[in-house]
């Protein structure tokens, strides 16, 4: 299971097949509301809020969407909704919530992927559908895909999810972990440079 934040109000969860296999979740069953997909659910509220501080308060809209080979992505908004009554206090609590919530929020995604044969075709799928700010990096006997998703729509963003997914994992090692110890083999443009050279 990954997590990733989208914003103050969304987040973005990846779950494995063989995730669901080992609930005793049939792929086909993930559209049902029965007791298993309900408990795989809170599992995943229960990790975006250790994983990210996503915190479940009130009414949320949850898409999914599965992948053929892969998994499935599960996208949970939390849905604003106006309280009845509001004390101050709960007012300045919240707020400070939103501003740390805001400073965590991250633009950018990180990519890897187990050989180069995997990156060559991810930037070929890539490369035809999205205008991307991309690094490529080595370390550790892998190649990571970095991202910058700033001027992307959220639409852009979940199809560019889905297809990077196809060839590779996302990754928790940060920019700054592979500037420090990887290798930079290409800056800014890789999408556009594998395609130059590799097509």
């Amino acid at each position: 299971m990954v997590v990733e934040r989208l914003g103050n109000n969304k987040v973005r969860i990846f779950i494995s097949y063989e995730d669901l296999e080992e609930r005793g979740i049939d792929r086909d069953e993930i559209w049902q509301n029965g007791r298993k997909v309900q408990e795989l659910f809170w599992d995943m509220m229960e990790q975006a809020y250790l994983e990210v501080g996503f915190e479940v308060m009130g009414p949320i809209a949850v898409e999914a969407f599965t992948m053929p080979t892969e998994g499935v992505v599960v996208i949970v908004t939390q849905v604003p909704s106006i309280p009845e009554e509001t004390d101050k206090n709960r007012e300045e609590e919240f707020a400070a919530d939103e501003q740390i919530i805001t400073v965590d929020h991250s633009t950018a995604i990180t990519f890897m992927f187990d050989d180069f044969e995997n990156v060559l075709s991810a930037a070929k799928v890539v490369f035809s559908s999205f205008d991307l700010t991309t690094s490529l990096y080595h370390y550790k006997d892998r190649y990571f895909l970095f991202v910058n998703e700033e001027e992307m729509e959220q639409e852009d963003s979940d199809a560019l999810w889905a297809l990077l997914y196809e060839y590779g994992t996302m990754s928790n090692v940060t920019l700054a972990v592979l500037e420090e110890y990887g290798k930079l083999i290409i800056k800014d443009t890789a999408i556009e440079t594998l395609n130059q050279y590799f097509a």
